[in-house]
């Protein structure tokens, strides 16, 4: 996909598409110590999975982009936003001002050939994400115009939520596409992921890992962090 970043607003590279990446979410994190936490998986991570959640679309609040904007002064990490949002549309262009270098919105609120769009305009990387009950078919007319599918392997809105395995099935469903179309995109799974869940989810084709309490939770979450790797490598 072409880079049509505006002038003056540097993205991050999100790296080759399809290679191994473990996005720690920072939804699990000490938010009282929040750069300190991204700074210790850093090394660790590629990239930073940020969950924006407006207490509509899921039932829980979280942060917006002021708070990315000042994680974007703590870390060079590639910015994976997640916005589960009812009205992305309306907040895109402050994310992307924020810092963010990719930007996923859901398949569910509709207008999402007019949301990719958007978020090409503004130089985003752009994603799409389904909930586990929504069916590939729903994303299927968007595979050549995004540049990650994420699949939800818990329904959105708390994190600690246990991994949902029905949903690989689904994830099967989009890597068999992509590498019919010999597409350019990344899948994600986000929900439950762990040293145990993370080379299931692998075997079926993901291949970016949000992980939020598996990594936040211990005591050394960058060592968390390696441990679900080495379990997918």
């Amino acid at each position: 996909m072409p880079d049509t970043a505006p002038a003056g607003t540097p993205r991050r590279d999100a790296g080759r598409p399809g290679t191994l990446r473990i996005a720690p979410s920072v939804l699990s994190a000490d938010f009282g110590a929040l750069a300190e936490q991204v700074g210790e998986v850093a090394a660790s991570a590629d990239w930073l999975h940020v969950d924006v959640m407006d207490g509509h679309f899921v039932p829980n609040l979280t942060i917006g982009p002021p708070v990315v904007a000042s994680l974007r002064r703590h870390t060079p990490l590639f910015f994976d936003c997640h916005l589960m949002m009812t009205n992305p549309g309306d907040y895109l262009s402050d994310f992307a001002d924020a810092g963010a270098d990719g930007c996923t919105v859901h398949v569910e609120i509709g207008g999402t050939a007019a949301l990719l769009d958007q978020m090409r305009q503004l130089g985003l990387r752009a994603g799409l994400a389904l909930n586990p009950d929504t069916p590939f078919e729903a994303v299927a007319p968007f595979l050549n115009d995004v540049d990650l599918v994420l699949c939800m392997t818990v329904f959105p809105g708390f994190g600690g939520q246990s991994f949902m395995a029905e949903v690989l099935d689904k994830v099967r469903q989009v890597r068999q596409a992509v590498d019919a179309g010999s597409l350019a995109l990344d899948i994600e799974v986000d929900g439950g992921i762990d040293a145990e869940t993370a080379p299931r989810a692998a075997e079926a084709g993901a291949n970016v890992f949000v992980a939020g309490s598996a990594i936040f939770s211990h005591p050394r979450p960058w060592e968390a962090a390696e441990r679900i790797r080495a379990s997918i490598a």
